[in-house]
């Protein structure tokens, strides 16, 4: 039988209860704030990271696998830990940068800063590991306005 503080010292005062289980109970009272207390019970040890912010959303992650574990949900998000599978990006050295931007539905506009003239020609293929690159229709021209649709459409730089 649990008692409150309160009810222990009427039970006390009015008999039932002896002395020394009123001074346990003041003794043991100042612990329960103590064991209330919320803890996290692992460590992990990791290489490295970062955070990324865009508007309201901010994710911060590790490098390493030790603590991946199945999705964090809430709402209409889902974000999944581990060793990403997806393709990234890769600058090379001296290459203007790509960007895609979302343009009008069902539209992406692809453009590279810093604007290089006839340096560079925007080249794609279906496939990110096989098939031949081949020169996008737009040629040399920067900006460049595609359609977003199936199947994917992978793009990069090429300095002939």
């Amino acid at each position: 039988m649990s008692l409150t503080p309160v009810a222990l010292v009427r039970r006390v005062l009015y008999g039932g209860l002896p002395i020394h289980a009123l001074l346990t109970a003041f003794l043991l009272l100042p612990l329960v704030p103590v064991l209330a207390q919320f803890a996290s019970p692992w460590h992990t040890v990791a290489g490295g990271g970062g955070t990324s912010t865009g508007g309201v959303f901010r994710v911060s992650g590790t490098l390493g696998q030790p603590d991946a574990g199945g999705p964090l949900t809430g709402g209409r998000f889902s974000l999944t830990g581990g060793f990403w599978a997806l393709p990234q990006a890769v600058q090379t050295p001296g290459a203007p940068t790509l960007i895609i931007v979302p343009a009008s539905p069902g539209f992406a506009t692809i453009s590279w800063s810093p604007n290089t003239g006839t340096n560079w020609i925007l080249q794609e293929r279906l496939s990110l590991t096989t098939g031949t690159w081949i020169n996008s229709t737009s040629g040399w021209a920067n900006p460049v306005t595609v359609p977003a649709t199936l199947p994917a459409k992978f793009y990069r730089l090429f300095q002939p």
